[in-house]
C-alpha cells in the first residue's frame, strides 16, 4: 500500500509514522516544516514562552516560599525566545528522527493532486516531480485568519505568527478577541511588563468554556492588571507613528504600540488542485470528511484543520490514525464525544465533555459537583490556590457528561475525566477511587463526592 501525505503537522506526520508501522510505503510532502503549525508556530513555541514566564512570576514571588533573591532578576527577550527556538529545533529534529527510523521518505515542497491518484509536487528549488498513490491524506492545517479590518503588517498590526518572534517587547499591546489563542498571549506578555488590553466582542473571556470558568479567568485577569473589555467589536484600526488605534463600536478609541489579532484561522485548502479530482469544499474552503476521515472522492482522505471542525492537534493527531486504519483494511470511525482542551493561562484550563448550559439545551437533567483548590494542601504547599473543578454528571445514571476546571496543572488532571467519560464511568465510580494524598487529582475525586453532596473537605451547606 503506497499513501502519500500532505502536511507533516500533528496529524500528517503522526498519521505517516502509524501507516509505515503497519507496513505501507509512505511519503510526506510538507512545504515549510515538521511539526506543522503546533510545533513552530503554535502549541509548543507558546508553551516555551509560558514556562519562561512562569519561572519569572515564581521569581517575584520567592520571598513567599522563604527565599532571598539578591539583585535584580531581568527577563531576556532575546534569551527566551533563543530558548524557545532550541525547544522546537530539538522537536523537529525528533520528528525527522522518527521519519528515518520508521523508513517514511520526506519530500520538501508543495503537492498538488492530479487525476488518478496522483500528486505533483514542487521542489523548494522550483523543480517539479509526479508521485501516484494508493491512497492520498490532505493534512495542510490552517493560518491566522485575515479580515481587511485588520491588515496584518508584521509589525504593529501581528498574528500569532509575529508574536511568537518578537525582537523586543512594546509597552503596550491591543490584543483583539479574548479567546483561547488571546488570553496565553495575555498572560505572557503581560508578566513580561507589556502593559495588555483585550477587546472582546462575546460577553465572557473564553467564550466556548463553561461560564462559571470564564468568571474566575477574568477575576485572574484583574488580579494581573489585564484589562478586558467585554460585548465590544474593534471596527476600525489605524496605524499610527506610536502604533495602533483602535475605533471601538460603542464609540471610544484605545490605542497600542502593537495589536495582536486573535479572532480564528482559516483552512489552507488553496492550491491543491482538490477541484481538478472532484473533492467537494465546504463554504469557508473546508474540507468535509465522513466520520472514517473519508472525502466525497475514493481514496483521498483529509484530517486536521483542513477539515474545519475541531482545531486541536491532538484532535488532528487521532483523525490521522483514524484515516489511515481505514486505508490499512480496518473500520475505525472518528468520535468527538471526549475531546479533552486545555487553555496555557494562569491558572490552567481543562475541559472535556458537556457544559450545564449544554445540557440544558438538551434538556438533559444533571448533578453538578464542584471542589476549590484553596482546599486542597497541595494547592497550598505550591501557592497555587485559585481555581475550581466542576463535574458534570447525569442525574438519572449518574455517569460523568463533563468536567471543567481552572487551576493549576488542570491540562493534566483533565485526562482523569476524560478517561472516566470514556469508560462511561459515574462520578461516584471516580469519588470510591483512592487518590494519593497530598496530590492535586483529589480534587476531581472531591469534586465527584460532592455530586452528591459528600465532599468531605467542604463546609455542610
Amino acid at each position: 500500500m503506497k499513501i502519500v501525505v500532505i502536511g507533516a503537522g500533528p496529524g500528517g506526520y503522526v498519521a505517516a509514522i502509524r501507516a509505515a508501522q503497519m507496513g505501507a510505503d509512505v511519503t510526506v510532502i510538507e512545504a515549510d516544516e515538521v511539526g506543522g503549525t503546533c510545533l513552530n508556530r503554535g502549541c509548543i513555541p507558546t508553551k516555551a514562552l509560558l514556562a519562561s514566564t512562569e519561572a519569572l512570576s515564581k521569581i517575584k514571588k520567592a520571598a513567599d516560599y522563604g527565599l532571598e533573591i539578591s539583585g535584580d532578576v531581568t527577563a531576556r527577550l532575546d534569551k527566551i525566545m533563543a530558548r524557545k527556538d532550541k525547544v522546537v529545533a530539538t522537536q523537529v529534529k525528533g520528528i525527522r528522527g522518527l521519519f528515518k527510523s520508521w523508513g517514511v521518505t520526506l519530500i520538501e515542497g508543495r503537492g498538488r493532486l492530479m487525476p488518478g491518484k496522483k500528486i505533483e509536487v514542487t521542489l523548494k528549488n522550483g523543480d517539479t516531480q509526479e508521485l501516484g498513490a494508493d491512497a492520498i491524506i490532505v493534512a495542510t492545517g490552517s493560518r491566522p485568519a485575515q479580515i481587511p479590518v485588520f491588515p496584518f503588517d508584521g509589525e504593529k498590526i501581528i498574528s500569532s505568527d509575529e508574536a511568537l518572534s518578537l525582537e523586543s517587547l512594546p509597552e503596550s499591546l491591543l490584543i483583539v478577541g479574548a479567546g483561547v489563542i488571546g488570553c496565553e498571549f495575555a498572560f505572557i506578555y503581560k508578566e513580561l511588563g507589556v502593559d495588555v488590553t483585550m477587546v472582546e466582542m462575546m460577553p465572557r473571556a473564553v467564550f466556548t468554556e463553561d461560564p462559571e470558568i470564564s468568571e474566575i479567568l477574568e477575576r485572574e485577569l484583574k488580579k494581573k492588571k489585564i484589562k478586558l473589555i467585554k460585548n465590544i467589536k474593534t471596527e476600525k484600526v489605524d496605524i499610527t507613528d506610536g502604533g495602533v488605534k483602535a475605533f471601538l463600536s460603542d464609540g471610544k478609541t484605545i490605542e497600542g504600540q502593537k495589536m495582536l489579532v486573535s479572532i480564528g484561522r482559516a483552512v489552507n485548502s488553496e492550491d491543491l488542485g482538490l477541484a481538478d479530482v472532484g473533492v467537494e469544499l465546504g463554504g469557508r474552503g473546508e474540507i468535509p470528511v465522513d466520520e472514517r476521515m473519508k472525502t466525497n472522492v475514493d481514496g483521498i482522505y483529509a484530517i486536521g484543520d483542513v477539515t474545519g471542525g475541531i482545531m486541536l492537534a491532538h484532535v488532528a493527531s487521532k483523525q490521522g490514525l483514524v484515516a489511515v486504519d481505514n486505508i490499512m483494511g480496518h473500520d475505525a470511525k472518528m468520535s468527538y464525544d471526549v475531546v479533552p482542551a486545555a487553555i496555557f493561562t494562569h491558572p490552567e484550563i481543562g475541559s472535556v465533555g458537556l457544559r450545564e448550559h449544554q445540557c440544558q439545551e438538551k434538556e438533559i437533567d444533571v448533578k453538578i459537583g464542584r471542589f476549590q483548590f484553596r482546599a486542597l494542601g497541595k494547592a497550598h504547599a505550591m501557592g497555587e490556590i485559585a481555581g475550581m473543578i466542576k463535574v458534570i454528571a447525569e442525574a438519572e445514571t449518574d455517569k460523568v457528561l463533563g468536567v471543567h476546571m481552572i487551576g493549576p496543572h488542570a491540562s493534566d488532571l483533565v485526562h482523569e475525566a476524560a478517561l472516566a467519560m470514556e469508560i462511561g464511568a459515574t462520578s461516584k465510580q471516580v469519588a470510591e477511587m483512592i487518590h494519593a494524598h497530598p496530590t492535586l487529582a483529589e480534587g476531581v475525586m472531591e469534586a465527584c463526592e460532592d455530586v452528591h453532596g459528600m465532599a468531605v473537605h467542604m463546609p455542610k451547606k
